[in-house]
Parts: C-alpha cells; sequence; structure tokens
C-alpha cells in the first residue's frame, strides 16, 4: 500500500506553499492541491506549476464560479 494522500487547499500563498512542505514531513503523506477558480484569473497563473515545484503531487484548479455566485453572491443580493 503506498502513502496515505492529503488535498490542501492551495492558495499559491507564502502560508500555504510552505503547508505542502510541513504535511509532507509531519504525517509523511503525498500532498494535493486544490484551488477554487471563483473569478480571480491573474492569480491562478503558473499556479499548478509552483504547487509541484513546492512538492505536491497533483495540483487541481476548479472553476467554482457558477457555483459561487449562485450558491452565494445571489443569496447575499437578495438579502441585503
Amino acid at each position: 500500500m503506498g502513502k496515505e494522500k492529503c488535498v490542501l487547499a492551495y492558495s499559491g500563498g507564502l502560508d500555504t506553499s510552505i503547508m505542502i512542505q510541513w504535511l509532507k514531513d509531519t504525517y509523511n503523506c503525498e500532498i494535493i492541491a486544490m484551488c477554487g477558480n471563483l473569478g480571480q484569473a491573474e492569480e491562478l497563473d503558473g499556479l499548478e506549476e509552483k504547487a509541484i515545484k513546492t512538492g505536491a503531487i497533483k495540483a487541481y484548479i476548479e472553476d467554482q464560479r457558477e457555483e459561487f455566485i449562485t450558491d452565494f453572491i445571489y443569496p447575499t443580493l437578495k438579502a441585503g
């Protein structure tokens, strides 16, 4: 059986970049970095590559814009 895997909510900032190595060292696990695209296009450029370079085995950017608008923005606007 291989190593355990851990999914990290990854922003590409200093804190989550350092967290990849810390999790690997502390728990001896493989890290999968995941970032939700909520419309911050320019901040996502190179994010997958950065996650891999800092030690993640895989990196995903999920397009969550529609869900974010439907489930959070619209209800907020309706609530006033």
